[in-house]
């Protein structure tokens, strides 16, 4: 199936790892033009490189997503580079963090970097034929049942849920759809699921059993979902939370 992107120009935060970099790589492949971001330096130079080998004309820039004025910088210059915008996915996420300053570090990591993105975002978007965001959510968001127990993660991701989908009517006739994609857990070497594999196996082991699919998911599954939300062929979606979780999930969704 042609998912119809070739040539549009794409960007994505915290794209020099994991999840990321799959959903820089996957619309690389689909024909997109690139924009990506990351705080290393040195592992989004890697990414870049490797984007530029597969053709894709990138713009790759370091940047800390928790600071508004980085963010609207980073989109100015990746719109500047790029010739406009047509896609933008708000991946960066500083994760599950503990202690004090979680609450404060995930509030400005996701639901702020998310709804400053979306906002800086939206007069380049309103130019293109087929404008699309989707922010990367969690399946903690929508389920008290996690392991770990209340978290400022999940709380947060469910904020950005809410907003995403506020957007996602505001921005409608203007013609940018906005979505959202709520991956389960997902591994990857030196991600949190890796970690936790090497140190807490009986947890890792206990959270692999409750997946119907028998499996944890990859970065792949997740950027396919996205590839598909921003493409021409879902462009009747807006609204939508897509779960990417291998049945993990045992509430109805709705």
């Amino acid at each position: 199936m042609d998912l119809g992107l070739h040539g549009r120009r794409a960007l994505v935060t915290g794209a020099s790892r994991g999840i990321g970099r799959a959903i820089a790589l996957t619309l690389a492949a689909e024909g997109c033009a690139l924009a990506v971001c990351a705080r290393g330096k040195e592992a989004l130079a890697e990414t870049a490189e490797e984007l530029r080998q597969r053709g894709a004309p990138v713009h790759a820039q370091s940047v800390d997503v928790s600071d508004p004025a980085a963010v609207r910088e980073f989109v100015r210059a990746s719109a500047e580079a790029l010739g406009g915008l047509d896609i933008v996915v708000s991946n960066a996420s500083p994760g599950s963090v503990k202690g004090e300053g979680a609450w404060v570090a995930s509030a400005q990591g996701d639901l702020q970097a998310f709804a400053v993105l979306a906002d800086a975002s939206r007069p380049h978007l309103a130019r293109s034929e087929g404008a699309a965001v989707v922010a990367i959510a969690s399946t903690s968001a929508v389920d008290t049942a996690f392991p770990s127990g209340p978290t400022a993660f999940a709380a947060i991701k469910a904020a950005v849920l809410q907003h995403a989908s506020a957007l996602a009517r505001s921005l409608a006739s203007e013609g940018i759809r906005v979505n959202t994609v709520s991956p389960g857990p997902v591994e990857f070497e030196g991600g949190a699921w890796s970690q936790v594999r090497d140190a807490r196996p009986e947890v890792y082991r206990q959270v692999l059993g409750t997946v119907p699919l028998g499996r944890l998911g990859s970065p792949e599954d997740v950027a396919s979902a996205v590839a598909f939300l921003v493409s021409a062929r879902a462009s009747f979606c807006t609204g939508v939370n897509f779960v990417v979780d291998g049945g993990l999930l045992s509430r109805v969704q709705h």
